[in-house]
């Protein structure tokens, strides 16, 4: 045993001459003891798969295959008869052992850590413990039955509250760079696009204005990064995995699935390649069709913009308030999927290791921002930018008796705003049937990230002879939802916030969706995140229009 400490890079070196003398000197290494009644089942599912089982015996170890049925693994080249005698042995294994909150894999996990602590015990030497360590006693609070949750929802709460209290200056100073001297120095370089020509309309109302805008939410993304890297590294995330799995057994889901639903948080597609973690593939398909409920980063920069226009000191708790909203539809949509197509699915135990708290590093909170940062740029920098490109060229676009020519029509003559009128009907009853409104859900198809670009660059090219400033953003948005909303503006905004949340997260979702859970249950998946997200978005106007 080899004393190490990575995060301060501590003990490295001695354990690479341990790998290297055991390489040089090789022993053989014995077999984990996992304690007397599940050794009997171990050895008994063994002598089985030797004898019924010699093809798969000669493939793989036969100990190695035994441990990982009775673990409930899916492991490879096995047949259904074989699966119906290991899940004997385990209902045997876990009668035998006389506890009715146990199952197999736990009963294994057990026998694993009581190895290793036999281990430990026998090769290190130190003063005994006999009080209970600081990490305890702060998770006697943070991991209490009642305490556990609303103290998570609170941290989250304050992050968010945090994240847009100090980034708003830095933001407002960011779009005022990109309104003015990077858009006086387009103007200077390829020209003004009120004075015509398409090359000053794709650059200046399209890549600075659409652009610019999104990346003026770098600094907040930045600030959020941060802080969820301190509670990450701090170890404070393992604790909120462990809370939430009273949460996940509703669902009928292992705790374990609240660590892809915490990387969706970030961005669905990581979260949907995480849920592989699950070994039961019921539980997978269950959890590939909830995660793109959980509400992504890119979503944020939308909440953030129109908290901050609309809300005004309360945009953090509204934004909050928006996160509630996605751990709730994951909690409803969760059940409801279970019962409809996956009544079968088995439950499985929380095996979770919590480390001990520790002070963050600095580097290491820094390159788990920039890891996540720098994918928001990547972003800001493909997606975005083809769709802006594409935007531009269905705006120049005349549609039908349009006025103008290619780059000298207005976007409600274009092409692109044709397009949205027929859409924005849909949205009527929701308090935001407007074509501005609905330019930008189109757009959010494709990336969420692009929905604020549309925002700034419809508004900024809405009328070529009117000089509509990138800067103006917010009262155009104000005056769209007033008058789409026939006066009630903050029931409309909350509804179109709301349908931003539940519909479809965008195309990349649904092509790891797609790899993950099928094209069937993507299909599925599509067509209920519509459905939901409009008859949540006319609820929310249709009650909160009676109500203010």
């Amino acid at each position: 045993m080899v004393p190490v400490l990575p995060r301060e890079h501590r003990g490295l070196d001695t354990l690479a001459t341990a790998v290297r003398d055991a390489l040089a000197e090789p022993r053989p290494c014995p077999a984990a003891d996992l304690g007397a009644v599940v050794e009997d089942a171990v050895r008994g599912l063994a002598d089985h798969i030797s004898s019924e089982e010699p093809e798969l015996a000669a493939r793989h170890p036969v100990r190695w295959t035994a441990v990982s049925l009775l673990s409930g693994d899916e492991a490879p080249s096995v047949r259904g008869a074989l699966r119906e005698a290991a899940a004997a042995r385990a209902r045997t294994l876990v009668a035998e052992n006389g506890s009715p909150h146990e199952d197999a894999e736990l009963l294994l996990a057990e026998g694993r850590y009581l190895w290793a602590h036999r281990v430990h015990a026998a090769a290190v030497r130190g003063p005994a413990e006999s009080r209970a360590t600081w990490t305890d006693r702060v998770d006697r609070v943070l991991t209490s039955r009642w305490a556990g949750l609303p103290l998570f929802l609170g941290v989250m709460w304050a992050i968010f509250q945090a994240t847009t209290t100090l980034a708003k200056p830095l933001q407002d100073g960011l779009q005022g760079f990109f309104s003015g001297p990077v858009t006086s120095l387009a103007v200077g370089l390829v020209g003004d696009p009120d004075q015509g020509g398409w090359l000053p309309g794709l650059v200046v109302d399209g890549l600075v204005g659409g652009v610019g805008q999104l990346l003026s939410f770098v600094p907040l993304m930045a600030i959020m990064y941060v802080l969820l890297a301190l509670l990450e590294d701090s170890g404070y995330f393992a604790r909120a995995a462990f809370v939430a799995d009273r949460l996940m057994r509703v669902l009928g889901l292992p705790g374990q699935a609240f660590l892809p639903l915490i990387v969706g948080f970030g961005c669905n597609v990581p979260a949907l390649s995480a849920s592989r973690v699950l070994s039961n593939r019921q539980h997978r398909l269950l959890l590939g069709m909830v995660i793109p409920f959980v509400t992504c980063s890119a979503r944020l920069t939308v909440y953030v913009l129109l908290a901050g226009v609309f809300f005004g000191s309360s945009a953090g708790t509204v934004v909050f308030l928006m996160y509630v909203l996605s751990i709730v539809l994951v909690v409803v949509m969760g059940l409801a999927l279970r019962r409809a197509l996956f009544r079968d699915s088995a439950r499985e135990p929380l095996i979770l290791e919590l480390p001990p708290y520790r002070m963050p590093t600095l580097r290491g909170v820094l390159l788990q921002t920039w890891q996540r940062l720098a994918g928001f740029l990547r972003t800001a920098g493909g997606i975005v930018v083809v769709t802006v490109t594409a935007v531009w060229l269905l705006s120049s676009v005349p549609a039908g008796s349009g006025k103008g020519g290619f780059g000298g029509v207005s976007v409600a003559q274009s092409l692109f705003g044709a397009l949205a009128r027929c859409i924005a009907p849909v949205f009527s009853w929701a308090g935001f049937g407007e074509w501005h409104a609905s330019a930008t859900l189109v757009t959010g198809f494709v990336a969420k990230e692009a929905v604020i670009s549309t925002m700034a660059q419809t508004y900024q090219t809405a009328d070529v002879d009117g000089g509509a400033q990138p800067g103006a953003l917010g009262p155009q948005l104000r005056a769209t939802f007033e008058h789409a909303s026939g006066g009630h503006t903050l029931p409309a905004v909350l509804a179109f916030m709301v349908f931003l949340l539940a519909y479809t997260p965008c195309m990349t979702t649904i092509a790891a969706q797609r790899t993950e859970i099928g094209n069937k249950l993507t299909a599925v998946s599509f067509v209920l995140q519509l459905a939901v997200a409009w008859a949540l978005a006319v609820l929310v106007f249709q009650v909160g229009s009676l109500i203010a």
